[in-house]
């Protein structure tokens, strides 16, 4: 299997000290070093390092946390959290590992079998809108 150039090259990088408030939409690899208060989502891998700091959710096909993330992670490939990294929210992936000290607290789905992925990520968003619906009427 051949690696495609923007499995390996970085398109996009925030770094260390800068912050963004609102949603995110790249294409390509995704490094954040700084702050995000907002959504992140591409079609490509995002890496979060140790001393990002992400309010909002995470997609993309795999995302690999080294720092911490308040809101749910939702990645086709692979989900990693790295030893000091932290996650408040949802996971939901084909494949997740977590490190030993790293810490996660909200629901985990990951399943590798296609279908049965494909029917829990649909009942889990569903679920999810029927939620936001109750809670704004």
């Amino acid at each position: 299997m051949a690696l495609k150039l923007d499995d390996i090259s970085i398109n996009t990088l925030l770094g260390n000290g800068s912050s963004i408030s609102g949603d995110i939409k790249v294409n390509g690899f995704v490094r954040v070093d700084g702050d995000i208060d907002g959504n992140l989502s591409t079609d490509g891998n995002i890496i979060v390092g140790e001393n990002a700091r992400i309010r909002g959710n995470l997609g993309g096909k795999s995302v690999v946390v080294g720092g911490i993330v308040l809101g749910n992670i939702f990645a086709d490939e692979s989900v990693k959290l790295l030893t000091n990294s932290a996650v408040m929210g949802d996971i939901i992936s084909h494949k997740v590992q977590i490190e030993d000290t790293a810490k996660f607290h909200g629901h985990l789905i990951s399943i590798k079998d296609e279908e049965k992925y494909a029917t829990e990520k649909d009942k889990y968003f569903q679920s999810k809108a029927i939620q936001e619906r109750v809670i704004l009427s």
